[in-house]
């Protein structure tokens, strides 16, 4: 694949291997992430887990997700991608051992929403491959990045069971997906190294323009403000919902009074959040920002509400198919046919998130990130009409169509986040990168409750609301961008 500025395969070009190195990090933390998704048919019977146990497992799965976005989105944008990076692919390695070797479900659930932490170095990459990349092929750049760091999960679906099966004969059934997971934390921790001495925050004689204060976003006016603080609020509810399925009214993982006391704490981060923000942009709330520091918050609200419906369903689907697929009350398949189709849903990730960048670059952000969408409801709406009778051609033909928009859905939006705001573009991406998580875990709260059919219905019509949202109020990134030097200097960065 090339563009007019860049080819993939001319490692000599210092951004092009920064690039591999970045995506190659993202496929590691990705191929942790959903480890545990292709072998939860013997991870269940392992340790006897219920359905509902099972399902909570993927609850947890992107708990913590949702507000490590956030916080390493800020940690990225004042230490940098170099530091970050090697930092979570280290400590995700440890978690990917406790995982592993956990000894009862307490334990594996709590490896489980540890591990939930490798899914934010997503965010890491955004903000490495933006200041990597001009503006015209950062479309391109962060769908590479992301689509083939995101096929990491459909590896995951496909080589895990394969290795575990190879496995049984040395280390029996009971071992052979623990030592499969293991490798994959050995992996992790061994690519740490590598990054940290191969990659550098921005090219030789470049700024990195970081934000003034980590913590809470910048915004230029009062009514942005509100919005902001609007769009937060799921965040927060998110993770209220994921809690209120684990406590003894549902699956009964927490006790009533952790239930009642992670509410408690949550809302008060919230007013801690809060509280900060004002503090940060009380003199913009009052006084608004000068002109060509100004963006329009609108824009990163439309991003979150877009990966929400085509990242969380995603990652809702991959978490879910599996599952759903080899279950003896609906389709029955093998875990190796039922592992194969979850794992072509995440396939297309190779080719369909670098293509709906690319295509954002070439066409325009909005009328791609549109189209994508709309792709992305007609596929949800042919699953929700799939049913076990119908032929395994016919069903991945569905699978297929549908994840193709879908992920180029998710690479036309952060085709647009480069394009906002330079020194914010990882807390930009850390907030859009967590509703992907609220997006996956309000998906897969109605996934305990109801048939894949409804399931898949409720994706659509979320689908649709969603692109009625960016038809009404999306604006064509254009222009530039201003950004100020560390000796006060201005400037100007082309996002058109």
């Amino acid at each position: 694949m090339s563009t007019a500025n860049f080819n993939v395969l001319h490692f000599s070009d210092p951004k092009v291997r920064t690039l591999h190195l970045a995506w190659i990090a993202f496929f590691i933390t990705f191929f942790m992430w959903f480890c545990h998704v292709p072998l939860m048919p013997l991870i269940k019977d392992t340790f006897g887990l219920s359905m509902a146990e099972a399902k909570a497992l993927l609850f947890l799965n992107v708990a913590l997700t949702i507000p490590a976005r956030t916080i390493v989105g800020s940690l990225v944008d004042k230490y940098g991608p170099r530091v970050m990076y090697s930092a979570l692919l280290a400590i995700s390695g440890c978690i990917c051992f406790m995982f592993a070797w956990a000894q009862d479900y307490t334990q594996l659930a709590a490896a489980r929403f540890l591990l939930g932490f490798a899914g934010a170095g997503f965010v890491i990459g955004i903000r490495l491959v933006t200041d990597w990349f001009p503006a015209k092929t950062a479309g391109a750049a962060q769908g590479i990045y992301g689509g083939w760091g995101n096929f990491g999960a459909a590896i995951a679906n496909w080589a895990l069971p394969a290795m575990s099966s190879i496995l049984i004969g040395y280390v029996g059934v009971a071992y052979s997906w623990r030592v499969a997971i293991t490798i994959a934390g050995v992996v992790a921790i061994g690519y740490s190294f590598i990054f940290y001495i191969m990659v550098r925050n921005t090219p030789k004689g470049a700024t990195y323009f970081a934000p003034k204060k980590v913590g809470a976003m910048e915004v230029s006016n009062k009514a942005d403000f509100v919005l902001y603080m609007i769009m937060l609020s799921p965040i927060f509810l998110a993770m209220g919902v994921i809690c209120w399925r684990l406590s003894p009214a549902q699956v009964g993982l927490l006790s009533e009074f952790v239930t009642y006391a992670i509410w408690a704490g949550l809302l008060l981060w919230f007013c801690w959040q809060a509280f900060g923000a004002y503090k940060l942009n009380a003199e913009a709330i009052h006084e608004g920002v000068v002109g060509i520091h100004k963006y329009k918050f609108k824009q990163v609200a439309l991003l979150d509400l877009s990966y929400a419906v085509t990242f969380g369903s995603e990652v809702a689907v991959v978490s879910m198919m599996p599952l759903m697929f080899s279950n003896e009350d609906t389709y029955a398949f093998s875990l190796a046919k039922a592992s194969v189709m979850a794992g072509c849903f995440m396939a297309m990730n190779l080719i369909a998130r670098p293509g709906g960048g690319w295509l954002s670059d070439k066409l325009g952000r909005k009328k791609t990130l549109m189209l994508t969408v709309a792709g992305s409801a007609i596929g949800y709406a042919g699953l929700s009409m799939m049913t076990p009778d119908w032929s395994l051609l016919a069903i991945g033909a569905v699978v297929v169509f549908c994840s193709f928009f879908v992920q180029a859905g998710a690479g036309a939006t952060f085709g647009v986040v480069p394009t906002i705001k330079r020194r914010l573009t990882g807390q930009i991406a850390g907030m859009t990168g967590a509703y992907g998580n609220v997006g996956a875990a309000l998906f897969l709260l109605v996934n305990s409750f109801y048939a894949p059919n409804v399931f898949f219905g409720v994706i659509t019509g979320a689908c649709i609301v969603v692109l009625g949202l960016l038809f009404l109020f999306m604006e064509e990134p254009k222009g530039q961008i201003a950004e100020v030097l560390p000796d006060g200097t201005v400037e100007m960065i082309d996002v058109g």
